[in-house]
């Protein structure tokens, strides 16, 4: 008989929570045993949405580790507090999702790996359009050489900000007092847009490049006054093959996942014979061929597991599955954190920088 995987969600600090939360709730083998955060009230839409008895809701992490002894636990807590959480959770003895983005620094990012190494314990980074149709059909293409070697990854991603949704994407309307006193928007718990979406650009961009590393970063940023953060950044990726692009943007016209705004937030790929463009929550895809220079579209493929969510993926790994050198495995998301890191200290010193290491 399968086994059926304990889960616990600690740190409601990230709205993701209750996303990954309902995938846990709706996956035949999980049982979610317990959500602990410090603040009560973050936890309630989640007793709510997923029935959760009293004796399985905390506000002390290590009774909640202790009571529940989960085999997974799902960490969202603000971007500067990943390497902290990781460390403290660690030390339970239990293989951990860290929703992303990986960490605010790679130091942080390097410390995690070590702890969860020091326990044999599997570390995950999750990115969400990792789980999209159109860039698992994008990675499909590359890999069978359909635009030939890879040379250029152009990325644009955002939306209209991280507080104009909660969990399963319910709308919200944000005052300005709630963006001020929001994490998202704290430079030393690791706000801003660039922290907040250059990994996705840089995590699946170094999926889409098998693992190559650029040579040198230049990044500028634009941080409205009264803002601690930036709310728009542009990276420039400088690769031995060629030039990559990651564009950050919060105060999208519109939300990709309602309307698409303009630049689409997505990806573009370029490589030796042709060119893919993929959007984000798109149902096909277009590609440039030699054959057919002028463009066609193809439609995406259907996702089967266990690909379809980082839950189903994760506990398919424990189940002795291959944890695939791709978005989630800390050797691929290392190196978007290290084009992460170059941004940074790019748009800081308003030079260009070799990549941090």
């Amino acid at each position: 008989m399968s086994k059926t995987w304990k889960i616990a969600g600690i740190n409601f600090d990230h709205m993701h929570m209750g996303d990954l939360l309902r995938r846990v709730h709706e996956h035949p083998r999980a049982e979610l045993v317990g959500i602990c955060d410090e603040t009560p009230a973050r936890m309630q839409s989640a007793v709510g949405a997923f029935d959760i008895p009293a004796e399985r809701v905390f506000t002390d992490y290590r009774a909640c580790l202790e009571k529940t002894r989960p085999d997974l636990v799902i960490l969202c807590p603000a971007a500067a507090e990943h390497g902290l959480w990781t460390k403290r959770v660690a030390e339970h003895d239990v293989h951990i999702m860290v929703e992303k983005p990986f960490a605010a620094s790679l130091a942080e990012a390097d410390e995690m790996i070590a702890a969860q190494r020091a326990k044999e314990k599997l570390l995950a980074i999750n990115w969400p359009t990792r789980w999209s149709a159109c860039y698992i059909t994008m990675k499909r293409l590359i890999d069978e050489g359909a635009i030939g070697e890879v040379l250029n990854v152009h990325h644009y991603g955002g939306n209209r900000g991280p507080l104009f949704h909660r969990a399963d994407k319910e709308e919200c309307h944000p005052t300005a007092a709630e963006k001020q006193a929001s994490w998202f928007y704290k430079k030393d718990r690791g706000g801003g847009s660039l922290l907040d979406y250059a990994g996705y650009g840089a995590t699946l961009g170094t999926w889409f490049l098998d693992g190559r590393k650029p040579i040198e970063v230049t990044c500028t940023m634009d941080s409205p006054e009264g803002l601690e953060v930036d709310e728009h950044s542009v990276t420039v990726c400088r690769y031995a093959h060629g030039l990559s692009t990651i564009q950050t943007r919060w105060g999208t016209f519109s939300d990709p996942w309602i309307h698409q705004p303009q630049p689409k937030c997505g990806f573009v790929v370029c490589g030796t014979r042709g060119t893919i463009s993929a959007y984000d929550y798109a149902n096909h895809l277009r590609l440039q061929s030699p054959e057919r220079p002028e463009g066609f579209e193809l439609p995406v493929d259907a996702v089967r597991a266990p690909f379809e969510d980082p839950i189903q993926y994760l506990l398919s790994v424990l189940e002795g599955g291959e944890f695939e050198r791709g978005p989630l495995h800390p050797e691929i998301a290392r190196i978007g954190q290290q084009i992460v890191d170059s941004a940074a200290l790019s748009a800081r010193e308003k030079r260009t920088v070799p990549l941090v290491v």
